[in-house]
């Protein structure tokens, strides 16, 4: 079956002596794998160099018992050459990329994580707060792809909680202090997170942008959102420890 689709490329590496491997997020199809046959030996054969979170219009032949396809066409639609330029921006694009190829199994459409790509890619160009864009794409990825943790109520009883209370890794969401448990492992979260990543995810990208965050907000976020995606996913994005 021919296919033609746009897709964000989340990485690549050479196959062969004349050939590359690319993997793409794609709007209509998630998350595919193809191979770009003399790419290496005549790059004018196709219209991209297939470099990381570019977005490019592809056709493919996808075959049926293998998960690894024929792409024909390539064509590069947008570079975002300004991220290239900074360092931080571009620390920041390739965590968006692996984030989406960690979490994403393949060939499981999505419309909502493609568009949320290439919200979080276009923004990347120019905004100035490059933790909260960071922040922000994590807790909608993890909205989407369903991994979202519970924090509306406590994950036990259900009950709505206020004020500071325990979150739970394990059990992937907030305890409030009236259910016991024999966890010993708990992190303390303020009302003030726990409001703030309910309005992202429940908020446009643009006007959850524009979400005024606190210095302990900020860290709260950071510790919460790194430890839950390390505990289920059980991989540490590589990237990380750059931002």
């Amino acid at each position: 079956m021919i296919v033609t689709t746009e897709g964000i490329v989340l990485r690549n590496h050479d196959y062969r002596e004349t050939s590359k491997i690319a993997s793409f997020y794609t709007r209509d199809q998630g998350k595919v794998q193809g191979v770009l046959k003399g790419i290496r030996k005549d790059p004018r054969k196709f219209g991209s160099h297939i470099d990381k979170f570019t977005v490019n219009d592809i056709v493919f032949y996808k075959y049926s018992k293998s998960d690894l396809h024929l792409i024909s066409q390539c064509d590069l639609k947008q570079f975002f050459f300004p991220i290239r330029k900074e360092y931080k921006r571009n620390l920041a694009a390739n965590y968006i990329t692996e984030l989406v190829d960690v979490i994403m199994p393949s060939e499981h459409p999505n419309d909502g994580v493609y568009a949320l790509m290439l919200e979080a890619l276009n923004s990347l160009e120019s905004v100035q707060d490059i933790s909260k864009l960071i922040h922000t794409f994590q807790i909608k990825i993890l909205a989407l792809s369903g991994f979202s943790p519970h924090i509306d109520s406590c994950v036990k009883c259900n009950k709505i909680i206020s004020g500071k209370v325990r979150f739970s890794l394990k059990s992937g969401g907030l305890i409030c202090p009236s259910c016991p448990t024999r966890e010993s492992s708990f992190t303390l979260i303020s009302k003030g997170t726990i409001a703030s990543m309910l309005y992202i995810e429940k908020n446009p990208w643009e006007q959850s942008l524009k979400l005024g965050l606190t210095k302990t907000v900020r860290a709260e976020l950071k510790f919460i959102l790194n430890h839950f995606l390390l505990y289920h996913l059980e991989k540490r994005i590589k990237t990380e420890k750059f931002l």
